[in-house]
């Protein structure tokens, strides 16, 4: 079995950082009033959308089951990518505040693998302005080019629990899946790097810990750090309390 680790690829919105429900969320509902839409979703909607994987797929989602009528709109692909692109607004400008913190072990784990040459990547279904964003502001300005391939957006046509994304950024790492790791946070993130033949790590989030993670290599609370260990909730782990490329590695035994 090769034991290499050339490569950690990981998703963005729940695992980089909490970003649904307290960012693209409250993005979301500043975009329906500042368009006059009557629409709200509060928390416990947001975490069953969530299972639509794609902001603008989230919205027609939303549409067809809570308000058909809005269906008959001129041009709707057109309305609902406009719609998304205000959102996008007000959450980059949420993200430029601060107001949204890196999970535990994220940063500690990103220069560290730097520190050990493996290469690291991003696939995710979000879009690039907000991965762009939110590294410049948890990582600072520099973030975006620490990282070899970021694949982001509608760069490929199927969205997770399809696969594409992954096949992508692999193709342009110009590595095989066997020697690279995934970072999830989501049962549809699971499924499509699973497809994509990827060793996975999911560190759950409040609107995950409940779903179906069979098939990840380890499922824990988040990444871990030396003074706030993780906690192992599927899995076993030979050492430490924190994710690191020595972690890694044993997960390709």
């Amino acid at each position: 079995m090769n034991t290499t680790v050339r490569a950690v690829l990981f998703d963005v919105d729940g695992t980089l950082a909490d970003t649904e429900r307290d960012g693209h969320r409250l993005a979301f509902n500043a975009a329906f009033e500042e368009l006059g839409l009557d629409w709200n979703w509060n928390v416990a909607l947001y975490g069953e959308l969530l299972a639509i994987t794609g902001g603008k797929e989230r919205i027609r989602h939303y549409m067809e089951n809570h308000t058909p009528a809005e269906l008959g709109r001129s041009g709707l692909d057109g309305w609902i990518a406009g719609l998304h692109k205000v959102k996008t607004k007000h959450y980059v400008s949420l993200l430029e505040s601060g107001g949204i913190p890196l999970r535990p072990g994220v940063a500690r784990l990103i220069r560290h693998l730097r520190d050990a040459n493996i290469k690291i990547a991003i696939a995710t279904t979000t879009t690039p302005e907000n991965v762009t964003a939110l590294l410049k502001s948890t990582l600072g300005e520099d973030s975006p080019g620490w990282f070899e391939v970021i694949g982001a957006g509608d760069i490929v046509r199927g969205k997770k629990p399809e696969p594409d994304i992954y096949h992508w950024v692999l193709d342009q790492l110009g590595l095989p899946a066997q020697q690279c790791i995934a970072i999830e946070d989501s049962e549809n993130g699971l499924r499509a790097s699973l497809a994509a033949g990827l060793d996975t790590v999911i560190t759950v989030s409040d609107y995950t810990r409940s779903q179906d993670f069979s098939g990840a290599a380890l499922v824990l609370s988040d990444l871990g750090e030396p003074t706030q260990p993780f906690t192992v909730l599927e899995g076993n782990v030979p050492h430490s309390g924190w994710v690191d490329a020595e972690l890694l590695v044993t997960l390709k035994r």
